[in-house]
């Protein structure tokens, strides 16, 4: 299996599909950079005026709510109907997700609203979403919802089910489901915990594969989260005893010069 998930990054940088983003002003630089780096091409367009114009060429719209405003709402919806309509793959970051009420409004209204191929999230935001209690820290997971891989294994699974789309849910064991599959990635390193925007990168380098794979969202997924976690490690061997920014640079580096061997090799992954 693993050599069907690299291939897909050859299928990323031969494509080079174009990947709307709809996301938050704190990391929107290094989304664009990530879908380059990967092999795809970034737009940042979430004006009302023009987001489901953009959304109906792209090859994949990623919806993020990280620095969520009540301008940018109408778009997400706007742009998301639109790749609905044409059939592109949607993928959604609910940043936060139980933070407040404007974010928790706005997370179940565009996942009412819009077909998702992916939704991916921390486990608390996932907890939100599912209906369990949950304790967001702000943007970031608590320590209580992230203890139990196995239950939130089945969390992924029966959420997928409900929503008929891929969840990932990321963490120090990176967890993704179809509602069918269940897949565990141990690959990783906590340095990418102190980074900000590794998770909304995430999002973007799943809106690259499933740009070039739109009817493959489960192997998108998974080869995207591969990709980070591999060049999380590769980061920290090469520059992470220098510091954090020696290694976020190090670490678009690595996505930038990923290739399929060093993801058949070194890939910690199994599926269930």
């Amino acid at each position: 299996m693993i050599k069907i998930y690299a291939s897909l990054l050859k299928k990323v940088r031969e494509l080079k599909p174009l990947v709307h983003h709809i996301t938050n002003y704190v990391t929107v630089n290094d989304c664009a950079n990530i879908t380059l780096e990967i092999g795809a091409s970034p737009v940042m367009a979430d004006s009302i005026g023009e987001a489901a114009d953009i959304a109906n060429i792209a090859g994949a719209l990623v919806i993020n709510i990280g620095t969520l405003n009540e301008n940018t709402i109408p778009s997400m919806i706007a742009a998301g109907k639109s790749a609905n309509a044409k059939g592109i793959p949607v993928i959604f970051d609910p940043v936060g997700a139980g933070a407040s009420k404007l974010r928790n409004d706005t997370a179940l209204m565009i996942i009412n609203e819009i077909k998702l191929s992916v939704l991916r999230g921390n486990i608390s935001e996932i907890r939100f979403i599912t209906g369990l209690r949950s304790q967001t820290k702000g943007v970031d997971a608590s320590e209580n919802d992230m203890s139990e891989t196995n239950s939130n294994g089945q969390i992924a699974k029966d959420l997928a089910n409900k929503l008929g789309c891929v969840v990932v849910i990321s963490g120090a064991i990176d967890i993704i489901s179809d509602g069918k599959k269940i897949a565990f990635i141990e690959n990783g390193h906590p340095m990418l915990g102190n980074q900000t925007g590794t998770g909304c990168m995430c999002s973007s380098l799943i809106g690259s594969f499933c740009g070039a794979a739109p009817n493959e969202p489960f192997a998108a997924a998974i080869t995207a989260m591969l990709c980070m976690d591999i060049a999380g490690e590769i980061a920290f061997k090469k520059a992470g005893k220098a510091g954090n920014g020696s290694f976020r640079t190090a670490l678009h580096d690595a996505i930038n010069l990923m290739d399929d061997r060093t993801l058949e090799k070194m890939a910690k992954y199994n599926e269930k």
